[in-house]
């Protein structure tokens, strides 16, 4: 066997490993907004998460990834590979979406937006950052460094969200003069497994972005990009608690485990570029982001059960303005022009494409619905029958 092979044997081993840890984050999702919403809602979240993952992925598989990268051709792996790799992306950028509209999201519109997002936007978005960038040489041409998608996954799923909240309001009773409801978990061991499952598979999210482990120099790199990825979550679940406890007096596991998550999020855009040390502040200002972004929305009335919003959109403007705050030699201004062209278009169009559907097929179900819970209404399974339903 010649080193070539040898080569493209491992590295079509480590895209393929490293794709079966992203889809770990598929149930991650699942659990984590399954324990966040109230009981009646939980059979839809699920469905919503399991239909998200098998439709943004054939509309990618059909469509999405040839007007993402131009073609399959790759030399250094299997093409199949590196395709599934890419495929397991796709269907976060919906998730971080559908988390923030749950308990009033309908599913058949979700779908077909999901359609949309998955053949045709966000493979735009990784068009004009990783791919064959067909905007090259214009006004608009980015140069923006984003390993793992700080703001080409995240912060494009974070502004899809946030055109669907202003779309589709909050959800029943939730604010009511000036006052917020507070509707508390229903099930926080899902949370916790939700949320640890999601850390877990950012490992392969992260360092399977550096695309070859078939050489010390890689096998290293990857190392320290998993090393930077997992200290950041640490940092960010650390500081979350301590800034809970200092204002609270309490040690709330939900804002610590959106405080991991947060710090992840952060880290995404450039963790092979650091040392061991700066994940620590990355992940902790991003920790801290969430704890006083979640109730700056809810001041806002921006409704998101899962912190969505705080997290992932948030987190992923922070973690790509971080590369250009602690790597030397790329501009900030580079990653904030990057931000900006990616999130005018991620909010513009997920705003024009929600608003279309929306007028066919309202996203939003109705106050009688949400008040006997989607599952009842959108699934017709009820995930806890024995309980009573809460309004």
């Amino acid at each position: 066997m010649s080193e070539a092979d040898f080569k493209y044997i491992i590295d079509t081993f480590f895209a393929l490993f490293a794709m079966v840890l992203i889809i770990f984050m598929v149930p991650g999702f699942a659990m984590l907004e399954a324990g966040l919403v109230r009981t009646k809602n939980v059979s839809s979240v699920l469905t919503v998460n399991t239909m998200i993952y098998a439709v943004a992925s054939m509309a990618f598989l059909l469509v999405g990834y040839s007007l993402a990268f131009g073609s399959w051709e790759n030399s250094s792996m299997s093409i199949w590979a590196a395709f599934l790799f890419q495929m397991a992306f796709v269907g976060k950028t919906i998730n971080i979406m559908s988390g923030g509209v749950s308990e009033r999201v309908k599913i058949i519109p979700l779908m077909i937006f999901t359609i949309v997002m998955g053949a045709v936007l966000y493979p735009l978005v990784v068009n004009i950052s990783w791919g064959t960038d067909m905007i090259s040489g214009t006004f608009f041409d980015i140069d923006m460094y984003d390993l793992a998608g700080s703001t080409v996954i995240h912060s494009t799923g974070g502004w899809a969200l946030l055109a669907a909240i202003l779309i589709m309001g909050p959800r029943k009773g939730r604010y009511k003069d000036g006052k917020i409801k507070v509707v508390p978990a229903s099930n926080i061991p899902l949370v916790v497994l939700g949320a640890l499952l999601l850390w877990i598979g950012w490992f392969g999210f992260n360092g399977g972005s550096v695309g070859s482990i078939s050489s010390v120099e890689n096998a290293d790199a990857v190392a320290k990009t998993i090393m930077n990825t997992n200290t950041a979550g640490l940092a960010g679940a650390i500081i979350a608690a301590v800034i809970m406890y200092a204002r609270y007096k309490l040690l709330d596991i939900t804002m610590i485990l959106n405080g991991a998550l947060g710090g992840l999020v952060a880290i995404t855009a450039g963790p092979d570029l650091y040392d061991m040390y700066t994940p620590i502040l990355i992940g902790a200002i991003g920790g801290a982001l969430v704890v006083f972004a979640v109730p700056m929305f809810d001041k806002l009335e921006l409704d998101d059960p899962v912190g969505a919003l705080s997290v992932h959109l948030v987190n992923g403007i922070w973690g790509t303005l971080a590369v250009g705050v602690f790597v030397e030699d790329i501009s900030i201004m580079a990653q904030l022009k990057g931000i900006v062209v990616i999130g005018v278009f991620a909010f513009v169009s997920s705003y024009i494409v929600i608003f279309i559907i929306n007028k066919i097929v309202p996203f939003r179900a109705d106050d009688d619905a949400q008040v006997e819970g989607l599952d009842v209404n959108e699934v017709g399974v009820e995930a806890y029958p024995e309980f009573k339903r809460a309004i």
